[in-house]
């Protein structure tokens, strides 16, 4: 693969790209944010690992700008701050997957590893539709009897996996793997949150609901209008 790395910690840095070298990878590594972003919006990487304090633009600047872009490149945080909503800033930011530092080669090759075997997106419907609710993937836009919605890029996946599933229930932890890309539960309500955030802007407007809860199972698209 080949992967940009974006760490301004020389000893990390080297000691990451190192490895990934080591591995068969290529490695293309800078220590500024706002150089990352550059070449992470003009270059085809397979991977990006971002730092997530960085000089020019922090980690969590860049990953929100490159996916306001629309690009779908995984993206793994480094980040040495550990607590519960530090994660969850970075998985709303965009992110993939996150390793707490200070890590183990192994760990990290093993992310980087998972990452890798995420199937590419296939060659699907880009109009997508439930009742009066419309979505075009291309374009990236959600109206609903006619009205735009303005979504977040994960509040935009969120709804597009719902959609693909269609008449199916879909469980939080098929959400967690292909919203978030998570393996692992990361006992947080992330998918609870956005849910919610989704409804308020899906459903609430509206005088029907098309979100519905399967209590105990998941979440489900319902057409009737």
């Amino acid at each position: 693969m080949r992967i940009l790395l974006v760490e301004d910690d020389h000893q990390t840095a080297s000691y990451v790209a190192k490895g990934l070298t080591e591995e068969g990878h290529v490695v293309d590594t800078l220590s500024d944010g706002r150089e990352g972003l550059l070449h992470a919006t003009s270059e085809p990487y397979d991977l990006i690992i971002v730092d997530r304090m960085l000089p020019g633009l922090d980690g969590l600047g860049l990953v929100k700008t490159l996916r306001a872009t629309g690009s779908k490149v995984p993206i793994l945080i480094l980040t040495s701050l550990g607590g519960v909503d530090d994660k969850v800033d970075g998985l709303e930011a965009g992110a993939d997957d996150y390793v707490v530092k200070p890590f183990a080669f192994s760990e990290l090759q093993a992310r980087v590893n998972a990452l890798a075997r995420r199937p590419p997106m296939r060659s699907e419907e880009s109009l997508l539709k439930a009742g009066d609710l419309e979505m075009d993937v291309m374009s990236r836009q959600v109206r609903r009897s006619g009205q735009l919605i303005d979504l977040q890029p994960r509040e935009f996946r969120l709804l597009e996996v719902l959609l693909r599933n269609k008449g199916r229930v879909v469980t939080r932890t098929m959400l967690l793997e292909r919203v978030w890309d998570f393996h692992f539960d990361p006992k947080t309500s992330v998918v609870e949150t956005h849910i919610s955030r989704l409804r308020t802007k899906v459903d609430k407007p509206f005088e029907s609901e098309l979100i519905v809860t399967v209590r105990g199972t998941g979440y489900t698209i319902n057409e009737a209008r």
